[in-house]
Order: C-alpha cells, then structure tokens, then sequence
C-alpha cells in the first residue's frame, strides 16, 4: 500500500496555471499560495529587465560536464534545475523566498543563466511548462540551444505534457508531486496514460516520485519509464534532524532509496540533491554519483554554476566507487 506523503504534496491536487504556484504542501509554500491572486508568475518572466543580456564568457572553468544517453538523447550529467526561475522556492520557513526569487529570475536574468550553463558544457534544463515561452524565445534570439526536460506539471497532466511536447521538449515525465498523488490515490491508470502519451511522440519519458513507494508501485503495476526521477540527498546538515522545521527534507530514507535504485536498469536522474541549498556540493557530488545517480538536476543561480562544474568534473574524473552500473 503506497504511504501517504506529508510536506512534499507538490501538484498533488490542481494548482493554477495561470498563477504557477502549487497548492500547499509546507509553511513555505502556504504563505506563498495566499499571494498567487496578485503575484502571477506570468508578470515576473515576461518583464525583461532594463540591462540588455550580455554573452558573458567564463573565465575560471576547469572543463566542461560530460554527457550521457537516455535512449538518443545526450543529456549533461549536472542538470540545470528550473524552480528558482520559475518561482518555486524551498527554504524551510522563510515565507519571502518564493517572491524573492521571482523579483531576480527576470527574462534577461534566465537567458543570462541558461548561456552561463551551457557554456560550461550544461546542455539540459528541467522545468515546468511555464518556461516554455521563455526557453522558446531564448531559441529564437540565438542565445543558445538548451534542451529541456519538463516535468509537464499543471492542472491536469495531460494538458502538461501536449503543451511541453508542443513547445520543444525533449523528453518529458510525470512531476513527482503528480506522481506521488496517483500513487497514494491508486490511480495507476492514469500514470500509464501518462506515460504513453509521452512515448507516443519518440522521446524519452519518465516518472518523478519524492517517495520511493511511488517508484516501487511503478514497477509492482508494470510501468516501464525510460528514466526515472526520485529524490536523493544526504542528512548530513541541521534542519534534517529539527522535527519542527518546515520544508527541509525531500529523501528521508535515503539508504532504502538507494538500495532499491541499485536494481533498476533504467537510468536515475536524482534531483533535490543539495536538500535546497542546505548542501554544498562539495559535500554531496560525490555522494550522489557514488550512489547510484547517473545524472544529477542542480537548481544554480547565475553566480553558482561555474563552481557547481568545477566541483562535478573534479568529482567525475577521480575515481568513482559504485555499486550500481553507468544506466546511462
């Protein structure tokens, strides 16, 4: 019997499209719910800031990320994160953060960052739909050619993944919120409804679960994604152990995750890795590779992608201990 799930009811039940915030899961994220009629995510994206964007180049980069397949798509084995861009803040019980965010991921501010990530060899976004125009015009202008994953979250899943396919993603899966909710409802129809439709159009696709029940149900009711998406972090900072903080854990049996993730053959993209910033990745690249993960998704500011590579690489050509095989 799949369990319930207690903060991370992300997208479980509808949130607006229109207002891109998800129904509330945490006092964070309750707070922000309460300001969605006046804070539309729409007002943030589409107001290009006054400072045109600038090709900055780098300077302090080691190397670049390498790549991996996920069947004929070559993804970079760091994922650039889209929550901040889009608005969806975890920190813990600081009710601003979401807002915060917002006011600094400007149009011109999100292409600045996509070029950064791209030039340090970063050739994959995941993301809501709710970027769709943003990536699209980011294409248009010649800044460069990320390719995205969406999560193809909204209110209702089916319409998320027509409007991602519709607008050049490259492969989609079902948000671990979505997907945690039809696990604990027993809706495994409509996972594979879902998952077909995605498989349908010839790109990859997935399932999200911050719950492992969720991949475990998967596989019980035969679901055969060509990745999956589970959470992955260590305990290893404050909050984890405060019973009484708000929003501060996503893998909360990480042992049991990463022992039942060893037997999968399909490739692992592991995300919420740092803990929402409560990690430095110099703590937990590593960690995460060692692991199992065969990609990991990084929500990185601007200011922080340069360092994040550098760290990966580092990582990635040292000597790698594994229990499970490269899926990817």
């Amino acid at each position: 019997m799949i369990k319930k799930s207690n903060r991370r009811k992300f997208l479980q039940q509808s949130f607006s499209l229109a207002a891109g915030v998800a129904v509330a899961g945490s006092f964070e994220e309750a707070h922000l719910l309460a300001y969605s009629s006046t804070q539309k995510f729409e007002k943030i994206v589409t107001s290009a800031s006054k400072i045109p964007f600038k090709y900055q180049t780098i300077e302090d980069l080691k190397k670049k990320i390498p790549t991996a397949k996920i069947k004929n798509m070559s993804i970079s084995r760091i994922i650039l994160g889209g929550n901040m861009m889009g608005g969806w803040a975890h920190a813990r019980d600081l009710i601003y953060a979401s807002n915060l965010v917002q006011a600094y991921h400007t149009r011109s501010k999100i292409w600045e960052t996509l070029h950064i990530a791209e030039q340090c060899g970063v050739n994959t976004l995941l993301t809501n739909p709710k970027l769709c125009d943003v990536i699209n015009e980011y294409w248009k202008k010649g800044y460069g050619k990320i390719q995205f994953i969406s999560d193809c979250g909204g209110s209702d899943i089916l319409t998320g993944i027509k409007i991602s396919i519709d607008n050049g993603a490259t492969a989609c899966y079902i948000h671990g919120g979505i997907a945690d909710g039809l696990a604990e409802k027993g809706n495994w129809d409509m996972m594979a409804k879902a998952l077909e439709s995605i498989k349908t159009n010839r790109i990859p696709a997935g399932i999200g679960g911050h719950n492992l029940e969720t991949i475990k149900g998967s596989v019980e009711h035969g679901l055969e994604p060509d990745f999956w998406m589970k959470t992955l972090h260590t305990s290893n900072y404050w909050s984890f152990h405060n019973a009484e903080s708000h929003d501060n854990k996503w893998c909360d049996n990480a042992d049991e995750t990463i022992a039942y993730m060893r037997e999968r053959k399909e490739p692992w993209i592991a995300y919420k890795t740092l803990a929402a910033g409560a990690i430095h990745p110099k703590d937990t690249f590593r960690w995460c590779f060692e692991n199992g993960a065969d990609f990991l998704c990084v929500g990185m500011y601007d200011f922080q992608i340069v360092e994040d590579i550098n760290i990966a690489c580092d990582t990635l050509s040292g000597n790698i201990q594994r229990k499970r095989p490269w899926r990817a």
